[in-house]
């Protein structure tokens, strides 16, 4: 009988082709990356298979494996032999040297309609197969009867550039060309250096290099509240309306990019520390394109030891058309943590219930915080020292207009 491959080089062949039937049978083309969820259909279809081998294990030709002691209550993915999108992956990209053994019995049966015994008996695959000495001799001799091809291959060159030396005048003149070319582009290189200099020097670009404690300080995910929406002069019950933004910042050499997630739309942008503890920030509005939407400017003082921190913005109410107003405005931040990964939450049922933008984040240690982000009244917030922070009265226009906040009294 001969031997059949085993560990990561059998089950990433197994994967690689069940993959390839998935997409022919499914239409659906699984994007082979470090995520998941992509693998979970076909986790889910290798899980139905993987489920039935207990009782069909001699059918099948598999090893034998014992029921699952509680098989009618429990739902995929936890039944005992279920196979899961993170099995996949991880497999797949080749950090699990001992694959678990229904996972291999669910390739071979789901692509051979056999286990990996029965398949051992009778091989389908070559690829799937070792080879035997007398094949692996007959590839040592093909190896050296290449060799010996390409020696006499190097022999015709070596003979051809010997006939070449008459080309060596040529040669030199071609490398004084290239000498030139390279002092030419050094020196624009140089210039390019300088004109870099001078446009950070004038901007202003990272004129501050944060310390260590400053940037684990502003590294991380932060809650931030805004009462843009009490500006909107398209909204009649704009009054005390309030919204949460859930930031992830990462630091980077020497500066911080973050994105924002809105209820309504998410920005991007980036932070740079101007001096200790003090930090501006430049975001926009994140679109399909290279345009900028919507700038705003903040500026932001970490040296308070408040757990809510104060930031002034220049901003806009974000309203349609000509209504979209500037407007200074204060927001206020919360730091929630570090580290993890966060994402949102799309189609799914969640999304229809809530009516809101649905953000999660993954925290380390597995810990899952949801966030359900839409306009509300500031009066719902606690505790009360954030209502103090971004009432009406924190919104300053660019001219002065009285019908741009709505007060209470003119809503009864």
């Amino acid at each position: 009988m001969r031997k059949i491959k085993t560990g990561k080089e059998e089950i990433i062949y197994l994967l690689t082709k069940a993959i390839e039937k998935y997409n022919i049978e499914t239409g659906q083309e699984i994007v082979q990356n470090t995520n998941r969820k992509n693998y979970e259909g076909l986790a889910i279809s290798l899980s139905d298979i993987s489920n039935q081998l207990p009782e069909r294990s001699e059918e099948l030709g598999t090893e034998n494996y014992t029921p699952d002691p509680n098989p009618r209550n429990a739902k995929y993915p936890y039944r005992k032999y279920d196979i899961t999108g993170g099995q996949i992956k991880d497999a797949l990209i080749g950090i699990v040297s001992h694959p678990r053994p229904f996972l291999i019995d669910a390739c071979y049966v789901y692509l051979f309609n056999m286990g990996r015994k029965a398949f051992e008996k009778n091989p389908v695959d070559e690829n799937l197969v070792e080879k035997t000495e007398e094949e692996k001799k007959r590839s040592s001799q093909q190896t050296e009867t290449d060799n010996e091809a390409l020696q006499k291959q190097v022999a015709v060159l070596e003979q051809e550039n010997r006939h070449q030396k008459q080309m060596g005048r040529r040669r030199l003149v071609a490398i004084g060309l290239l000498a030139v070319v390279l002092a030419t582009f050094l020196f624009s290189y140089y210039n390019s250096q300088k004109s870099w200099q001078t446009i950070r020097t004038d901007m202003s670009i990272l004129p501050y290099q944060p310390t260590q404690a400053e940037i684990d300080s502003l590294e991380g995910i932060w809650l931030c509240y805004t009462g843009s929406p009490q500006a909107r002069i398209s909204d009649p019950s704009r009054y005390h309306k309030v919204v949460p933004n859930l930031v992830e910042i990462t630091y980077k050499n020497g500066y911080f990019t973050f994105n924002r997630f809105g209820a309504s739309f998410d920005h991007i942008g980036y932070m740079q520390f101007e001096a200790p503890d003090l930090v501006s920030i430049y975001s926009r509005i994140k679109s399909g394109s290279n345009n900028i939407e919507s700038p705003r400017h903040s500026l932001l003082n970490l040296s308070s030891d408040k757990k809510y921190l104060a930031a002034i913005s220049a901003s806009w109410n974000f309203d349609v058309g000509s209504k979209n107003k500037i407007i200074g405005i204060r927001e206020v931040y919360q730091k929630l943590g570090k580290g993890g990964k966060v994402e949102e939450v799309i189609n799914e049922i969640e999304n229809a219930s809530c009516q809101c933008k649905i953000v999660r984040w993954h925290k380390p240690g597995n810990e899952t915080q949801t966030f359900y982000l839409k306009n509300v009244l500031l009066d719902s917030l606690h505790p009360a020292e954030i209502r103090q922070l971004i009432n009406e009265k924190s919104i300053l226009t660019n001219e002065p207009e009285d019908a741009l906040i709505i007060l209470k009294d003119s809503i009864k």
